[in-house]
């Protein structure tokens, strides 16, 4: 039987979406690889611009700001878990009023902005701190930058986090919005979308430790921070020639925020809820109508949130903050089953906070040389996390999942909750090892009489301290692109946004952490001891007992992660749910 042109239109229409024109979209013409490839590339300039300033911050801290280590270490993790802290606030503004395109254009302008202001602060001899070699001379000797320098730096640093905050919860839902979920090609191209996006990410930051980090090191700050920000105002221009191939997801005219809070303000000002022999599907409003995403049922957890649902008056739903639809009280149940998967991943942010900063540290104390004269920058390093991503992303997608599939009949191979678990796993093992090389360091140190010698080169090599960075970068592949997937797949079709600033926060919350336990160790250990285990004279601190720390307390952490990841209801099961 011959298809009709109007069949063929209709099934060539992804449903939920629009043109730049705000028109339906033809699935052949608009999204899918193509449209992808136009945001891959433009948050491969974000990465290079964020990695660029982070990755070697904390020698710009310790070098031109003079600031000790321990105070250098805790500003870099403030500062991180605040870039990683405001996606939330741009969820919110980008799910609730400008949509996920414009947030990603205001946030390239804020981008530009911060990393031209870095820029000038370390260009300008007004704001420029002064120069002093800190390797021939004690920061003591050296001349202190004024206040308003200071101040100045840190404002520029926090107009970039704020960049951070509108880019990163936007860019990839955006770009996961380019396939259709209802389409089994691009279904399964949306799973191979997170890997990949990770390959390219990775990419760019090997670029910035390459290249810029060298370039920060041995020829100068200013044009180490004004490289990146060539680079931001390239990619806005990229960003923007892709604008008429985008699918723009349609946005609902009530926040979903404000359709949450309704649930649980709603459920605590009803008394008890409906009995357990209430029909479920008598608990819908008469008047509802048929989201995105197929309507699901009630399921068994946190049932006291069904005290919102309306069971009576169903005009009462028309009074805000009294009674809710079923739908919104399931998406509720979603939000708030994240938070014990959220919670026991906070101490994998707090590990990930130390390779850009005392892995760092450790690297500038050791024998960096390399043929006649040339000197790895320290922070260089990190290139191994991300070349080990490149390495293992590719044997994960073509091999790992194709064989585990055989097995487990999933197309994924394994499920998401088992990959963090796996990446959780080699994290541990990873902190271990970090432990083990600084002791080793320290003991090289004493053997050669380096203990009160700071400033002298360690006789070991910096490659001592690989292996931790690839274990590092093996977890991540684990970790870090299933936890991407996990919070985009698993919160409401209208809340995708929040789902990867939600991500994004266990890193800002780790980081965080990290900056509370660095300054509270340091005061009880300077206390007790007199030379804290952060001491400006890293010869003379104890970076192994914070790695073993860190080591035991994701150990525990990883037990209970497991507990809460085998009760774990996902998605498509609450979706299920009526007919289980």
């Amino acid at each position: 039987m011959a298809v009709s042109a109007r069949e063929a239109l209709l099934g060539d229409t992804v449903y939920g979406a629009v043109d730049y024109k705000g028109c339906p979209v033809s699935r052949s013409t608009t999204g899918g690889w193509r449209s992808a490839s136009f945001i891959i590339g433009v948050e491969m300039a974000e990465r290079f611009v964020y990695h660029s300033i982070a990755s070697n911050l904390i020698r710009y801290l310790t070098g031109p700001l003079q600031q000790p280590t321990a105070a250098a270490a805790a500003n870099v993790n403030t500062w991180a878990g605040a870039a990683w802290m405001l996606p939330l606030l741009g969820a919110f503004v980008a799910d609730s009023y400008l949509g996920r395109y414009r947030t990603i254009l205001f946030s390239f302008l804020l981008y530009i902005l911060g990393s031209g202001m870095l820029t000038l602060s370390a260009t300008l001899s007004s704001l420029r701190p002064p120069d002093c070699d800190i390797k021939t001379s004690s920061t003591s000797s050296c001349p202190s930058p004024t206040r308003f320098q200071v101040v100045f730096f840190f404002m520029s640093l926090y107009v970039a986090a704020l960049a951070v905050g509108g880019n990163k919860p936007c860019a990839q839902a955006f770009g996961a919005d380019q396939f259709d979920p209802c389409d089994p090609k691009e279904s399964k191209s949306k799973s191979s979308f997170f890997n990949w996006w990770y390959f390219g990410l990775c990419i760019s930051n090997v670029v910035s430790l390459c290249i810029v980090n060298y370039i920060q090191d041995n020829l100068s700050w200013g044009l180490g921070f004004g490289v990146p920000c060539i680079s931001m105002m390239v990619a806005m221009v990229v960003f923007l020639l892709g604008s008429k191939t985008y699918r723009y997801c349609l946005m609902e005219e009530k926040s979903p925020f404000m359709s949450i809070l309704e649930v649980f303000v709603a459920a605590a000002r009803n008394g008890r809820g409906p009995s357990s022999t209430t029909d479920k599907k008598s608990l819908l409003p008469i008047d509802y109508e048929p989201r995105e995403e197929p309507l699901h049922g009630s399921s068994n957890q946190f049932k006291f949130l069904e005290r919102a649902v309306a069971t009576e008056n169903l005009d009462s739903l028309k009074q805000s903050w009294s009674a809710c639809t079923m739908s919104q009280v399931e998406d509720a149940k979603m939000v708030l089953g994240l938070v014990p998967i959220w919670a026991t991943c906070l101490i994998y942010g707090v590990i990930i906070a130390q390779q850009s900063t005392f892995f760092t540290k450790q690297g500038s104390t050791m024998e960096r040389g390399i043929g006649s004269g040339f000197q790895i920058p320290p922070s260089t390093l990190q290139t191994f996390i991300f070349l080990t991503v490149l390495a293992v992303v590719p044997i994960y997608d073509q091999v790992l999942v194709p064989a585990t599939r055989a097995i487990t009949g999933l197309s994924s191979g394994i499920t998401v909750l088992q990959r963090i678990g796996i990446g959780m796993f080699i994290s541990v093992v990873s902190m271990v090892v970090a432990a083990m090389v600084e002791a080793q360091r320290l003991s090289v140190a004493r053997y050669a009489g380096l203990m009160d010698k700071p400033a002298a080169t360690v006789p070991m090599s910096v490659w001592w301290l690989v292996p931790q960075y690839v274990l590092c970068g093996v977890a991540e592949v684990f970790v870090i692109v299933g936890l991407q997937e996990f919070f985009y797949d698993q919160v409401p079709d209208t809340m995708r946004s929040v789902g990867m600033s939600l991500f994004m926060s266990i890193l800002g919350t780790g980081n965080f952490i990290s900056g509370f336990l660095i300054s509270s160790i340091e005061k009880v250990t300077e206390r007790n001891n007199g030379e804290g285990w952060f001491s400006n004279n890293l010869n003379r601190a104890h970076l192994d007992y914070f790695y073993w720390l860190l080591a035991g307390l994701s150990a525990i952490e990883l037990g209970i992660y497991l507990c809460f990841s085998k009760s774990y209801v996902c998605k498509s099961k609450r979706k299920n749910s009526d007919s289980m």
